[in-house]
């Protein structure tokens, strides 16, 4: 391999005194799934601390814990009826402040979600504004309308929700008259909340202080890139906001002003010692994500474009050299994620043909729920140990880029998405709303398998929220730590080894003679391989310390990633 003039990445080198952030590995917790201590089919925060050491022995930097409030799980948490305090299902006040001392006692940080563009419709404020009706103060938090048509009984715009169906509802006014409508972008039981109004900013900067005063390390933002809108009547029509430019001035999403309101909150975070951090989740454009990165708004932003990838080298060099440019030009750290809550795991998404996007779809497959579905007839199409094998690789290769990573529980188990999982027995409201044409989420949120026997594989002691599978007792906790092959003894040496090897936000490309096989070193040596391509690729000199699959000497086996160390690197 020869070194190639391409030479991405953020020239500063990063010192032991630089935000912990930039090149943490973050695991993300879905509470209700993770850990149930107390037996009723929910996971909960004493189940978190429970596996704490579990944690500690993974090797994270910090935990992300997606919304533990009070909700009716509409939407799976996201649907808030209370932003300071704690699910009465999932414990209390004093529970997240143990765990949260415990987690911090390991040196494991702590991050939680808030989902500032809409709230439950159990909040005290919406109930409050369907008591007020028309012209009060208390509707003003939110979006209302008067409906179209000559009765007012038509929506305001024909515009649809992100999942599925009217973006607006009806409401009944005190009196029991049919009234006015109100938006929401995402389930009709999450109304979107009026960033217009100086009571929602003075509120959620009140959330942002009660975090951070217990704690808290830093917050990851929900939808991040649609909190301000421009409502200006008239209303466009659905097909005429699908032509108008998302450049900052589009009525709905990623509006330049929605970083009035993080420059706010930015001086909140900076008011700690440390500073509070935050990360954006923002479905923009890749030429925008930056804006959200900057270190006068949210400091730090996903990047998703793995998510939307092939496992294919050129694909991924080229999505790491933008996200690494993208990042030296906020002044942030880049973020890597295969999976999370939302999306199909990665170990199903590469386990199919030709797969297009995080619901699991083939760019030519057109049927409900997407390929990895079965229905009448056909033969199965998922390759699962080709996706535990692609997955493995991509993991590594990741892991050894500059920035920070993103894993999702039940990844480093090697965990394939459930798709065994009757109508009856779904939650997710996309699902509902779409009538079972969009698969929904479901499937990467079945409860975690900690024991191979017992009640729902050792996640609680009166079975799981979400049925699991059967084929779960081959991916248990147990199981695979009495296994030095598995795939949680991967991540727990790969974790360890990132540790001793992670040094200055610099990647350098090398050349390997192929299309099909990537390659890269950091600043102090360290050389990531990664062979995308099924024939074996001959490695020149260095000494492999791990890699993800088998490796013979002086070969890199198709679908696998190696890392080699400099000599005195490592022990």
């Amino acid at each position: 391999m020869t070194l190639s003039p391409d030479l991405v990445a953020d020239p500063r080198r990063i010192g032991e005194d630089a935000p912990w952030w930039r090149q943490a590995v973050v695991y993300q917790i879905y509470p209700r799934s993770f850990a149930d201590a107390n037996g009723d089919g929910l996971g909960d925060l004493p189940g978190i601390t429970s596996r704490i050491e579990y944690l500690s022995e993974l090797g994270v930097d910090a935990v992300w814990l997606s919304p533990f409030y009070p909700s009716e799980l509409a939407d799976g948490g996201y649907d808030v009826a209370d932003y300071r305090d704690v699910d009465p299902r999932l414990g209390t006040l004093e529970d997240f402040d143990r765990m949260l001392a415990a987690l911090h006692e390991r040196g494991i940080k702590v991050v939680v979600d808030i989902v500032p563009n809409h709230t439950s419709d159990r909040h005290v404020w919406f109930q409050e504004a369907l008591a007020a009706g028309r012209g009060s103060a208390a509707r003003e938090r939110y979006i209302f309308r008067e409906g179209s048509g000559p009765d007012g009984s038509e929506p305001p715009t024909d515009w649809v929700s992100v999942f599925g169906g009217s973006a607006w509802e009806r409401v009944t006014e005190p009196d029991g008259t049919p009234g006015q409508w109100y938006l929401h972008n995402f389930a009709k039981e999450q109304p979107d909340l009026n960033w217009d109004n100086p009571e929602v900013h003075e509120d959620f900067l009140t959330t942002l202080r009660f975090w951070s005063d217990r704690g808290v390390d830093g917050f990851r933002i929900d939808v991040a890139h649609m909190l301000t809108k421009d409502l200006t009547e008239p209303l466009p029509s659905k097909d005429e906001l699908a032509l108008i430019p998302q450049d900052g001035n589009h009525p709905l999403i990623d509006r330049d002003d929605v970083h009035e309101i993080y420059a706010e909150w930015r001086a909140v975070f900076d008011a700690y010692d440390p500073p509070r951090t935050a990360v954006a989740e923002a479905w923009v454009h890749p030429t925008r994500i930056h804006l959200y990165a900057r270190p006068e708004s949210l400091g730090q932003a996903f990047n998703f474009d793995l998510l939307v990838a092939d496992f294919d080298a050129g694909q991924f060099r080229r999505i790491i050299s933008d996200n690494l440019a993208l990042a030296a030009q906020s002044g942030s750290s880049s973020t890597w994620v295969l999976s999370n809550h939302d999306v199909v795991r990665h170990a199903t998404r590469y386990g199919l043909p030709n797969t297009a996007g995080p619901d699991g779809r083939r760019h030519d497959d057109e049927r409900p729920g997407g390929a990895w579905l079965l229905s009448g007839g056909t033969e199965p199409v998922l390759d699962r140990e080709k996706g535990r094998r692609r997955a493995a690789a991509a993991t590594l290769f990741i892991l050894g880029l500059p920035g920070s990573t993103y894993l999702y529980q039940g990844e480093e188990l090697g965990l394939h998405e459930v798709v065994e999982i009757e109508a009856c027995a779904r939650q997710d409201p996309t699902f509902f709303r779409t009538s079972g044409a969009e698969i929904g989420r479901d499937g990467c949120r079945v409860p975690l398998p900690w024991s191979a026997g017992g009640a729902a594989f050792g996640f609680g002691a009166d079975g799981a929220h979400l049925p699991q599978p059967e084929w779960f007792a081959r991916y248990a906790v147990d199981v695979e730590e009495a296994d030095p092959g598995s795939t949680l003894a991967l991540y727990r040496r790969a974790l360890q080894l990132r540790h001793e090897l992670q040094t200055g936000e610099r990647l350098e490309w090398l050349e390997t003679g192929r299309d099909d096989v990537l390659a890269f070193a950091r600043p102090n040596g360290w050389r990531v391989v990664t062979n995308f391509g099924v024939a074996p690729y001959t490695l020149g000199d260095g000494e492999v310390v791990l890699a993800s699959g088998e490796t013979p000497a002086g070969i890199v086996a198709g679908e696998t990633t190696v890392w080699l160390a400099p000599a005195g690197a490592t022990a």
